[in-house]
């Protein structure tokens, strides 16, 4: 179905369309936020990818004043316009074949311009060649030098929960 694969060795396949939400769940608050504006691409033959997000474009909060806390306080958004994913794909997966795919990869995460190498578990699957990507991972914001101040210790959960779905397409 998919013999192209077999003459393009590096092709590679990009975000068509995506989604990447966090949520803290703390004592005294919820906070859930997405976006949209997500860049993306697999290179088909080492497995190989990277994902970037622009920070200021996640939407939802509390209300306004949060949106603009989590850009300029906890993110610097200004300064770190843009959170960035970069690894591989550990599990071997047939790009050719349609299927449900549970893979790990192994990659550094970075936000803030830190960087912290992850092992994410996500679901690949694989139908008439469109292809979807979802994970649920957690994030320490310690790990970011992201730091919470005791006013609102009780309103920032520690670790932030993330979940990734994106969609792709093959292209002949």
């Amino acid at each position: 179905m998919y013999l192209f694969l077999h003459f393009l060795p590096a092709q590679t396949i990009n975000v068509d369309k995506g989604k990447i939400s966090f949520f803290s769940d703390a004592p005294l608050e919820k906070i859930e936020a997405s976006t949209s504006k997500v860049r993306g691409v697999i290179t088909l033959e080492d497995q190989k990818l990277a994902f970037k997000i622009e920070i200021s474009s996640f939407q939802g909060f509390n209300s306004p004043l949060q949106r603009e806390h989590f850009n300029e306080n906890y993110m610097q958004s200004q300064q770190f316009p843009d959170a960035q994913f970069t690894g591989k794909i550990i599990e071997e997966v047939d790009w050719q074949k349609d299927g449900v795919y549970p893979v790990r990869v192994k990659g550094q995460l970075t936000l803030k311009g830190i960087s912290v190498e992850k092992i994410i578990k996500g679901t690949i699957r694989i139908n008439k060649g469109v292809i979807r990507i979802q994970s649920e991972f957690g994030v320490l914001l310690s790990d970011y030098e992201i730091k919470i101040p005791k006013v609102v210790f009780q309103k920032i959960a520690e670790e932030i929960q993330l979940t990734v779905d994106l969609q792709m397409k093959m292209r002949a």
